[in-house]
């Protein structure tokens, strides 16, 4: 696909070639996009075509018939949940929720904290496949928003979360006890930027494939 060789010239250096970004620059992973927040092939044929001011992301001077063969690859490369059967208990599944992931996270009308990402609607954005290695194996992939730093202040203190935002003056997280703190960099004496993420992981002797099939059909109606 021609649409596949002008990515990998052109994007694959902040995206990724496979299109899930690379954990060390602040580009998103666009296999998580279409069907969020509006995002739409012309939508993303404009960002690439215009470029998002204030960002890292330029514009291009391709031609039209050069950013639609992108658009389309990057379309490809789209992980939906779409149609998919999720079959499970789904009884089961909020109970499970609540004694597993809302600590960190919320779906639908259900309470939750808000260190990991919103689940409301994700079975529509991700395929079934892809939510069982997130759960089984959550450091293999940690969008962005979420991936886990320790800034250590200038006084002495150690303040660990998930990185929200950051410039050349400040930073804000939300650290593990789920507060959002801002730091101004002139006050912080080092950044490290962690390789695990802060959720923990799910084997199956914590979930079993049955448990993890009622989860995922709670979520599923939770859209």
């Amino acid at each position: 696909m021609a649409g596949g060789a002008l990515f990998r010239a052109q994007c694959a250096t902040c995206h990724g070639a496979d299109g899930k970004g690379i954990l060390s620059i602040d580009a998103p992973d666009l296999t998580l996009m279409w069907g969020r927040d509006g995002v739409n092939d012309e939508y993303v044929f404009n960002v690439v075509r215009d470029g998002i001011p204030g960002s890292i992301m330029p514009p291009h001077g391709f031609g039209e018939t050069e950013i639609w063969m992108l658009v389309a690859f990057m379309a490809s490369l789209v992980e939906f949940g779409g149609d998919a059967d999720f079959m499970g208990d789904a009884g089961n599944g909020r109970r499970l929720f609540a004694e597993n992931c809302a600590e960190c996270h919320r779906a639908g009308e259900e309470a939750g904290g808000v260190l990991g990402p919103s689940l409301t609607g994700i079975t529509l954005r991700r395929a079934p496949d892809a939510l069982v290695q997130s759960i089984r194996e959550p450091s293999g992939r940690i969008e962005r928003g979420f991936r886990p730093v320790t800034v250590e202040t200038g006084i002495g203190e150690s303040v660990t979360g998930v990185l929200k935002n950051e410039d050349a003056f400040s930073l804000q997280l939300v650290t593990e006890d789920q507060s959002l703190r801002a730091f101004h960099r002139i006050g912080v004496r080092q950044i490290t930027r962690l390789g695990e993420s802060l959720m923990p992981v799910f084997s199956e002797a914590d979930l079993d494939a049955d448990e993890l099939a009622d989860l995922l059909a709670f979520l599923h109606g939770n859209q």
